[in-house]
């Protein structure tokens, strides 16, 4: 049995990977709010929603992240979480899939602070919301 490792992880958006300009990648879970839930909702705990929430590097370029998010806010598009790295689920090694509506960060969208390093980049957090629980996707 493989364990998720840190450095394997890779993502795709729409067909594009981005893996390349995220640092951080993560599926969340919470519970839902909502004025209106189902006696089915409360039978199985309630219900949830999930979100990517992705760390990227800050390049206003045609073709990277930040320019997705920053052209294309709002728009839905299915994504894939592959943790192990592997062009090709498998049951021991499977692939997450989804629809996540893209959003601006709230907070900062471009900029950030100075640093001497000669490699930083700068950053901003995204969180899509995702339109249902991500498919576990094994062969």
């Amino acid at each position: 049995m493989a364990a998720i490792g840190t450095r394997k992880l890779k993502l795709e958006i729409d067909g594009t990977n981005y893996t390349p300009q995220v640092s951080n990648v993560r599926i969340t879970s919470g519970e839902a709010d909502s004025d209106f839930v189902t006696f089915e909702d409360a039978a199985n705990g309630g219900a949830r929603d999930y979100a990517l929430v992705i760390t990227l590097v800050q390049d206003a370029a045609a073709g990277t992240l930040w320019r997705e998010i920053f052209d294309s806010a709002g728009t839905d598009v299915p994504y894939t979480v592959m943790p192990y790295g592997n062009a090709a689920p498998t049951a021991g090694e499977p692939h997450f899939e989804g629809t996540a509506t893209i959003t601006e960060p709230d907070g900062d969208l471009l900029g950030g602070e100075a640093n001497k390093s000669n490699t930083a980049k700068m950053t901003i957090e995204v969180t899509f919301p995702c339109t249902a629980k991500p498919t576990l996707v094994s062969a």
